[in-house]
């Protein structure tokens, strides 16, 4: 019998027992294993910044310092979840994905027990890594493990429970460390990162379809990485200092030049970290824009909520924020049907619908936002738009990419969802400050009612933007 090395066992992808191989709903488990790590990613990036002011208290530190446990785990997602997509195609999946929830479980339990704020730091960064590796991979092991049919609906459920993570991090993270402080919101990781790891390594099956295995671009990486970086940080820095402020151009002008370096060195690499081919396919390139926009518009939206229901409505933090689960709390809701219909007539006219809706509801909250009963009405509208937008419009993404590319697909959906995140929080910031500072001799409210309508205006061109580079996508099944 030929000797195996142990770690050789290691780095192959198990097959599934034949008991999970022969149910007829084998695929669905695959679905809601993905699912467990949705969940928790989301969960775990709204749960941290309710913890700040315990941070920053028990540590004696500025908030400044304290904002860096966010931003350590956000800079390693933006630099390397598509590098990390591409990763996957080559190795596997199913491996990257389960040893993913191993990591986030592991340095989730380093972070409890982090006795310095610097330590905390790097060990979130670590926590990134892990949560590369999970988010990388979520859209593509279900693109690979579903009935291409049935693939709207697939992505429509993993959406839901996103929205359910991002609803519900606030209200419990606030439980929890009122229950035992900040480090309990890192130790309640480790039960999900163990079932993730158990339901992974049984329900999820071997990628049958891998890429060839050439070396990685390291050099790719090496280029892309600072230019995410310097962009994420200059989009993050614009919302306290403006666009204009030299350090913030400074950062733009590394991205652009880090960027320009990146695509010259994919055009003519045999073996490129992304594919550009990619882009020269419309449901592929217009569903990227679009869904750019769509995240943008979805944090603004959250960014500028809070400062209208406290200042104007005079709402409590708890209150304020219960106001705004609603606009999840109906993406959540809507997703799976959006999804199921989207395998029926294509998603070409629910992507379109949906952020048509979305604009209209932004127009609506700019005109009349009267009460917080109002406002919760116009979030629902959002968010009914938004669920009607976002699991077609990632469906057709990865429909559109091949089978062996399917990593690197997913992996440059979720950099978008990084970079519109932090684009839609910096221009909400930038004209909510600037339309209510113009405001000043009229009182807080009504400064900050002209800020909340400004913003809105805009995030509602933003959609209605997104509407259109939705509509010049072609084909039909799942474009």
């Amino acid at each position: 019998m030929q000797y195996v090395p142990w770690w050789h066992t290691l780095l192959t992808e198990p097959a599934r027992p034949a008991w999970v191989r022969k149910r007829p709903d084998a695929h669905w488990l695959a679905v809601y294993t993905v699912c467990v790590g949705a969940f928790m990613g989301q969960l775990d990036a709204s749960i941290v910044t309710v913890a700040f002011p315990t941070l920053q208290h028990d540590f004696g530190a500025p908030m400044g310092e304290v904002e860096w446990v966010a931003l350590a785990y956000l800079l390693v997602l933006v630099a390397t979840v598509a590098a990390a997509g591409k990763f996957s195609d080559m190795v596997g999946r199913k491996l990257l994905y389960t040893y993913g929830f191993a990591l986030f479980a592991l340095s989730s339990v380093a972070c409890g027990f982090a006795p310095s704020l610097l330590a905390l730091i790097l060990f979130r960064a670590v926590q990134g890594v892990g949560a590369v590796m999970l988010q990388a991979n979520s859209v593509a092991l279900i693109a690979t493990s579903i009935p291409k049919e049935n693939l709207g609906r697939g992505i429509g459920i993993q959406g839901a429970f996103q929205a359910l993570g991002l609803a519900l991090g606030p209200t419990v993270g606030g439980f929890l460390i009122a229950l035992g402080g900040w480090r309990l919101i890192f130790f309640v990781n480790l039960p999900a990162g163990i079932l993730g790891c158990i339901a992974g390594w049984y329900l999820l099956p071997r990628s049958r379809y891998l890429a060839k295995r050439t070396p990685f671009d390291w050099f790719g990486l090496a280029l892309f990485a600072p230019a995410a970086v310097a962009l994420f940080g200059a989009l993050s820095r614009a919302r306290e200092v403006g666009f204009d402020s030299p350090q913030v151009l400074g950062m733009f002008a590394i991205a652009i030049l880090f960027l320009g370096a990146f695509l010259l060195r994919e055009k003519h690499t045999h073996s490129p970290m992304v594919d550009l081919n990619l882009f020269r396919s419309a449901p592929f390139s217009a569903g990227i824009v679009s869904g750019l926009l769509s995240y943008a518009v979805l944090f603004g939206i959250l960014f500028v909520v809070p400062f209208l229901a406290e200042r104007s409505f005079g709402l409590s933090t708890g209150m304020s924020g219960l106001v705004l689960t609603v606009l999840p709390a109906a993406l959540g809701i809507t997703a799976p049907f959006a999804g199921r219909m989207a395998d029926r007539i294509g998603a070409r006219p629910l992507t379109v619908a949906g952020m048509i809706v979305t604009g209209v509801g932004l127009l609506i909250a700019a005109l009349f936002h009267g009460s917080p009963g109002v406002l919760a009405a116009e979030l629902a509208i959002m968010g009914i738009g938004l669920g009607l937008f976002t699991p077609p419009n990632n469906a057709a993404i990865m429909a559109s990419a091949p089978h062996t590319q399917s990593g690197s697909a997913g992996g440059l959906l979720n950099m978008t969802r990084s970079i519109g995140t932090a684009l839609g929080v910096a221009l909400a910031a930038l004209v909510f400050g600037f339309a209510s500072a113009s405001e000043s001799a009229a009182g807080t409210r009504v400064m900050t009612e002209h800020g909340f309508a400004m913003t809105a205006i805009l995030l509602a061109a933003m959609a209605l933007l997104a509407a259109g580079f939705a509509a010049i996508r072609g084909g039909r099944a799942h474009s």
